[in-house]
């Protein structure tokens, strides 16, 4: 079986698969990822945010939002994880480092707010999500938490963050050039993504 983050063999895990350990106990690794997407589409239809300034979008929040989504799945849910994972050739954070990057990262959102220009905001945008990517801080959904907190985030802002219909491996693609310092094709994907709020 496929091991997406090059950890077969964790406490997340099942014994002898890659299928994480789950509240449903699933142990088909298809079944699995119909219920993520089934129970955590749930959560995000019906979220309430309470946020009322960029500043309340922090690591914590994140957290919180990664507790939404899969709360229904999996025990750990908003937790950050205790294994080292990497995707491809790709390593994300170091457990003992994630708080500490985390923390630091965060710290950068507020200073959005003092940006008036779109292209200023997308070039700024696109390098926060590819440094939230390569924290990676929890064992699964990290994406998805993701996409959710800048949709959140860049609403606080004034703006509408739609994602482009675009495939996986174009994901995949983007978000690995960012990790070799190119940025351009996530910042393709915010200029689609992007428009301001009507007044």
């Amino acid at each position: 079986m496929r091991d997406k983050y090059g950890v077969y063999h964790d406490k997340y895990c099942y014994p002898g698969c890659d299928v994480l350990i789950n509240l449903l106990n699933l142990r088909d690794a298809d079944e699995l990822a119909e219920a993520e997407v089934a129970f955590t589409a749930e959560r995000y239809r019906t979220y309430q945010s309470s946020l009322s300034s960029i500043e309340e979008c922090t690591f914590s929040h994140l957290k919180h939002l990664h507790f939404y989504l899969f709360q229904d799945l999996f025990a750990w849910a908003g937790d950050i994880r205790e294994v080292d994972i990497s995707k491809g050739d790709t390593r994300f954070c170091t457990v003992p480092r994630i708080e500490v990057e985390g923390e630091k990262l965060f710290k950068l959102v507020p200073d959005l707010a003092l940006i008036t220009h779109r292209d200023e905001l997308i070039d700024e945008v696109a390098s926060l999500f590819c440094e939230m990517n390569l924290l990676h801080p929890f064992r699964e959904g990290n994406g998805r938490v993701q996409r959710f907190f800048f949709e959140e985030m860049l609403f606080l802002l004034g703006y509408d963050l739609n994602w482009p219909v675009i495939s996986q491996q174009q994901w995949i693609d983007a978000n690995i050039a960012g990790v070799y310092l190119d940025l351009e094709p996530l910042k393709s994907i915010f200029r689609q993504a992007i428009s301001e709020l009507p007044a």
